[in-house]
């Protein structure tokens, strides 16, 4: 019975516990990436939230690190799941595709058909002419929703190969065209539901 009991014992402190310290350790951090987005998005509501429960994951795995100084292997589940944690978080980052960016091409080919390949998808369009290292160069840019980033980059591979382009952050937008792509569940809209009896009348 003793022997069950140690071994049950040996178990958890050398097994459970570092388990359960690498799993909070991923998620406190993952979240604390999260909230970070959250922030510089601009979200004031969700990163509260986000950082309420990051900070609580956080103090309940540094308590059983406390409880279990004696323990080497806390000390190895908590450093890897801190940068599992930094890994996942950026995974979600790229899956959240949070944010507005800008899109910059600059090429020496005529844009005229990236132009109109852009507003055709409605998204809008600024161009201007320049001059680059090696002569004469038309500059396109456009402002739209991360999410919609590697449509656009197509387009532009598509109709100019060649052409040079960067991709920024942008923190703030006020008017302009950017195409926000509606979500499948606002067709079933009160509005939406109610609109073809407000034609039959």
């Amino acid at each position: 019975m003793s022997e069950t009991l140690l071994l049950n014992s040996t178990i958890y402190a050398w097994l459970v516990i570092p388990s359960l310290i690498f799993v909070a350790r991923i998620a406190d951090v993952s979240m604390g990436t999260v909230r970070v987005i959250f922030i510089s998005r601009g979200m004031k509501y969700l990163a509260p939230v986000v950082g309420f429960f990051e900070i609580l994951i956080w103090l309940l795995a540094i308590g059983q690190i406390m409880k279990n100084l004696s323990n080497p292997v806390c000390y190895i589940a908590y450093a890897g799941g801190f940068a599992t944690g930094n890994y996942v978080g950026i995974l979600i980052a790229e899956r959240l595709s949070l944010g507005i960016v800008m899109l910059r091409v600059v090429t020496r080919k005529q844009a005229d058909e990236l132009v109109s390949s852009l507003r055709s998808a409605n998204y809008g369009v600024t161009s201007v002419n320049g001059e680059g290292a090696n002569g004469k160069v038309k500059i396109v840019f456009t402002v739209v929703p991360r999410k919609q980033v590697a449509e656009v980059v197509e387009m532009v591979k598509r109709c100019n190969p060649k052409a040079f382009y960067t991709i920024e952050e942008v923190g703030f937008v006020e008017k302009g065209v950017i195409p926000i792509r509606k979500k499948w569940w606002s067709r079933y809209s009160f509005e939406n539901l109610v609109r073809p009896f407000k034609k039959g009348k």
